[in-house]
């Protein structure tokens, strides 16, 4: 965005904001955000927090969200600013908003920039472990003023979760291969919460040591550590956890025990990458694929 349109959008900001600042918190990365007072109009640029406000019941005080917050299906009533990478961020300032949440993984340091020159508080989160995850919605619960319903939400999730753990227990550890991107073939490294999640689940991801979060592979090395379950990340509207037809290029590897097995499976990608109410499903999901004889 050109400097001048900037300066004009912050012109019109604090006509609607006021500059007195009553307190500061830090957000998930230890920046300090100053806010007035609690805030009211808020601006989601993250699905998982669009999701966990919901889930709060804290949906009030959502004004605006992306086209990518698509849960639950009252958040689509919501205003939209665009995209996650590239937001409209006319439309955002038109929407009035005292907070918006981000993310260091999913929206750009250019839009988080841009929103701090507009003199627009943004609450940056991150999240790559259940623990992690439990935290933002703690956090969320307190911005926005639902603190009453946290345990509720973080009690449940912590049920269902316990509840695939015992299920799984008496199997043995299955080797997973979650793909994320076929080509070039991505994979969750060490520092996604796919690798805790599949662990979970009753599975041993074979990239689990790689690189950092989603490092990229070698389909010839996916092949050698030869994965007795291979999961691959469906991208498309409305995909389902299960049942849809796998790729040629994946049912022709007829030495991998998975294929071999049969246990070649697609699972719904917005239901396994966002860190929010939806974890246990995701988590859920994953046991059925890898241990189905433990939900017979």
């Amino acid at each position: 965005m050109k400097p001048a349109r900037v300066a004009a959008l912050a012109t019109l900001l604090l006509l609607v904001v006021s500059p007195a600042a009553a307190f500061t918190v830090r957000d998930m990365l230890g920046r300090e955000v100053t806010l007035a007072a609690p805030p009211q109009r808020i601006v989601s640029l993250v699905p998982s927090v669009t999701e966990i406000v919901f889930a709060l019941g804290g949906e009030a005080r959502l004004v605006g969200r992306t086209d990518f917050c698509d849960y639950p299906a009252a958040a689509q009533a919501t205003p939209s600013v665009g995209g996650m990478v590239n937001p409209n961020l006319e439309t955002l300032v038109t929407l009035k908003p005292d907070l918006v949440f981000a993310t260091d993984e999913g929206n750009r340091e250019d839009t988080v920039r841009q929103l701090a020159r507009l003199r627009i508080p943004v609450y940056l989160v991150h999240a790559n472990r259940v623990a992690e995850t439990l935290d933002l919605i703690t956090r969320v619960g307190a911005m926005t003023e639902r603190q009453a319903e946290v345990p509720r939400v973080s009690g449940e999730m912590l049920r269902r979760i316990e509840a695939v753990r015992k299920a799984v227990a008496p199997f043995p550890r299955r080797r997973v291969l979650y793909v994320l991107w076929p080509d070039p073939l991505i994979v969750p490294g060490r520092e996604s919460m796919l690798t805790e999640l599949i662990e979970i689940a009753g599975g041993a991801s074979i990239t689990a040591t790689d690189g950092e979060a989603y490092p990229r592979f070698s389909l010839e090395a996916a092949v050698a550590r030869a994965p007795e379950v291979i999961i691959l990340a469906d991208h498309s509207t409305g995909a389902s956890t299960a049942g849809r037809s796998a790729p040629d290029k994946w049912k022709r590897l007829t030495s991998v025990p998975a294929v071999q097995a049969g246990r070649l499976y697609s699972a719904d990608l917005s239901i396994l990458h966002r860190y929010g109410p939806r974890v246990p499903d995701g988590i859920e999901m994953l046991a059925r694929f890898i241990h189905p004889e433990a939900f017979r």
